[in-house]
């Protein structure tokens, strides 16, 4: 296969054997371009996170094509399906149901699949809600971290926010709003309560708002409210100049006692920061 790109004119009609990555709406149909729509009504077939999310957006449009179900309970059993098509020559849609394919779900392993078989991939770019918090932010932008959705086990979750509160970069994370609560109050232990950050919910959407400041503001917000929507987070990152002003020897000797007397080093980093009044991050440090 040639080094060079094969295709010439990516914004006319799709062509045969091609998988195209469709950034699709995060809320506001009225941001899907043109080329988009294109391509959505002129390919073989639409691999759709739900097909009756891609149904309301082809409907607004008066467009009409095959759909198929393409999400991460069935991705496996058809990724090999699709393949086929686009082997045989048909061209292919990947949309998810808001913002770009493969940010947070399988259309990743559908590319990775569509390359190692070479096949073309073509990205037509759209919306995406971490970008579009980001710039709405107005944090360090150049220079970002994206972890998307964090894991549920406590272990994997630690780690995540262990890295966040030591990163010199800002950081975006998702998060579902029935959750939003219990991570704000994660970020405080492994941040502290005066780190910056900036939460975005309803993203282009009629009652899209923007929270910002500190963690302990934040969080204040929204603990005695029903919060509704996807949510986007941006942690702005550790300043460079942050002293820590501790006994780390004492601290560290406490921290050892009490792993020794049988506590999880996470029971123990919270019991030291809070007596302490530092972030769990500190003494995991220590250890």
């Amino acid at each position: 296969m040639s080094l060079y790109p094969t295709l010439s004119h990516r914004n006319e009609e799709p062509e045969k054997g091609v998988l195209y990555i469709v950034g699709t709406p995060i809320g506001n149909l009225n941001d899907i371009s043109n080329r988009a729509l294109n391509i959505l009504k002129n390919v073989s077939l639409i691999a759709c996170e739900d097909t009756r999310q891609t149904k309301k957006l082809m409907s607004r449009f008066s467009i009409s094509n095959k759909l198929i179900s393409f999400n991460q309970h069935n991705s496996y059993k058809k990724i090999s399906s699709i393949i086929d098509n686009l082997k045989g020559g048909y061209s292919v849609a990947l949309v998810s149901d808001a913002g770009m394919p493969s940010i947070c779900d399988p259309g990743e392993d559908l590319i990775i699949n569509a390359k190692l078989k070479n096949i073309d991939v073509i990205c037509i770019p759209g919306p995406c809600a971490a970008i579009t918090a980001l710039v709405a932010s107005g944090m360090p932008s150049s220079n970002f971290c994206f972890e998307g959705f964090l894991p549920k086990k406590k272990v994997e979750r630690e780690e995540i926010f262990y890295k966040i509160s030591r990163n010199e970069q800002t950081t975006i994370i998702y998060e579902s709003p029935h959750r939003i609560i219990k991570l704000l109050k994660e970020l405080k232990d492994f941040c502290g309560g005066e780190r910056e950050i900036h939460v975005s919910r309803e993203l282009t959407k009629k009652f899209e708002e923007h929270v910002g400041n500190t963690i302990d503001e934040v969080l204040s917000y929204f603990e005695n409210m029903e919060v509704l929507g996807e949510i986007t987070i941006v942690i702005k990152g550790r300043k460079k100049s942050e002293i820590e002003k501790f006994n780390k020897p004492i601290l560290k000797k406490e921290l050892c006692d009490l792993i020794e007397a049988g506590l999880s080093l996470s029971a123990a980093s919270k019991y030291l920061a809070k007596k302490n009044k530092l972030t769990k991050s500190l003494i995991y440090d220590l250890y």
